[in-house]
C-alpha cells in the first residue's frame, strides 16, 4: 500500500501531457507532486477492509460506502468523469469501465488475504463495485496476485511466469514499450506495462522511474509497479517515504496507520 501511494505521488507531475518523459533521469518529487485519485481510492479500499475486519462482515457494502466517502472528501483528486459521477450518486451501479482504476487501488487486499485464491477473490470484489468488465477485473486480480507472490518471496521469474500464464503475454521489454508508447488509461494497455516496470527494476525507486519513463499514465503505472516492488524488496525506502508522507493529509495517514497495525502480521518485513 505504501508503494502505491509513493508511486502515485511521484508520478503525479509526469502524467500531464506537457510533463511526460521518456527517461529515468528526473526529480522524484517536486513542489507540485501530490497525491491523486490513485491514493484516495487505495485508502478507501484499505478503510473498507478495516471495517469488514472489525465488524466481521462482507466487503461489498463497506467498499461502496468508503469509496464514496473518501472520493467525496477529495473531489478534485483527478478522477475520470464516469467514476466521478458514480461516487456522487447514492445508488450508482457499476458502469462497465475498461479503465485501470480497479488495478491502481487494489494493493491493500494483497496484504489481507492469507492465500492467493483469497487475495484474488478480494481483488475482484474491489473491482466490480465500479469496474465490472472482465478486462478491468483481470487487471486488478493480476496486480494483486503479483503483490501477493512478491510478498511470499517468489522470485521475478516465477512472478512473470504466473502473469504470463494467467493474465498477460509480457513479451515486450521496457525499452521496446518506451519507443512508441503513449498515454492510455485502458487496463490491458497500461497494467502489463506497470507490472513490467517492476519486473525490470532494481529497487522500489527504480520501479517508479521505470514506470514514469514510459511516458504514459505515470501515476497509475508507478503506483502499480511500486506496490509490487514494496512487497518484493521488503518495504519502501524510509527517506523517500517521509517525503511522500509530508504530502498526505492527517486523515489519510491515520487510515494507513490503522491498516498496517491491524494487518501487520501479514507483513514479512
Amino acid at each position: 500500500m505504501r508503494g502505491a501511494i509513493l508511486g502515485d505521488i511521484a508520478g503525479s507531475l509526469y502524467e500531464a501531457r506537457s510533463y511526460r518523459i521518456k527517461t529515468k533521469e528526473f526529480p522524484l518529487f517536486s513542489k507540485n507532486s501530490r497525491f491523486t485519485d490513485d491514493t484516495v481510492t487505495t485508502v478507501a479500499v484499505a478503510d473498507a477492509l478495516i471495517e469488514a475486519y472489525r465488524e466481521k462482515k462482507g466487503l461489498s457494502i463497506p467498499l461502496r460506502k468508503k469509496m464514496q466517502y473518501w472520493c467525496r472528501k477529495y473531489p478534485d483528486a483527478g478522477y475520470g468523469p464516469y467514476f466521478k459521477k458514480w461516487f456522487q450518486t447514492e445508488a450508482a451501479k457499476p458502469y462497465g469501465s475498461y479503465g485501470n482504476g480497479a488495478a491502481m487501488r487494489v494493493s491493500p487486499v494483497a496484504w489481507v488475504g492469507k492465500s492467493l485464491p483469497e487475495v484474488q477473490y478480494l481483488a475482484e470484489l474491489t473491482a466490480v463495485v465500479t469496474h465490472d468488465t472482465q478486462e478491468a477485473i483481470t487487471g486488478a486480480v493480476a496486480v494483486a496476485s503479483a503483490i501477493y507472490l512478491a510478498r511470499i518471496k517468489k522470485n521475478k521469474d516465477s512472478i512473470r511466469s504466473y502473469i504470463q500464464q494467467y493474465y498477460y503475454p509480457m513479451e515486450q521489454s521496457l525499452d521496446t514499450i518506451r519507443l512508441n508508447y503513449q498515454f492510455t488509461s485502458r487496463t490491458q494497455e497500461s497494467v502489463p506495462q506497470g507490472i513490467e516496470a517492476f519486473l525490470e527494476s532494481e529497487n522500489v525507486e527504480d520501479s517508479i522511474r521505470n514506470a514514469i519513463s514510459l511516458g504514459g499514465d505515470s501515476d497509475t503505472q508507478a503506483a502499480i509497479a511500486a506496490s509490487i516492488a514494496e512487497a518484493y524488496y521488503g518495504g519502501v525506502p524510509h527517506t523517500v517515504w517521509q517525503d511522500a508522507l509530508q504530502r498526505l493529509t492527517p486523515e489519510l495517514k491515520e487510515v494507513l496507520s490503522i491498516f498496517e497495525h491491524i494487518f501487520k502480521s501479514q507483513y514479512s518485513f
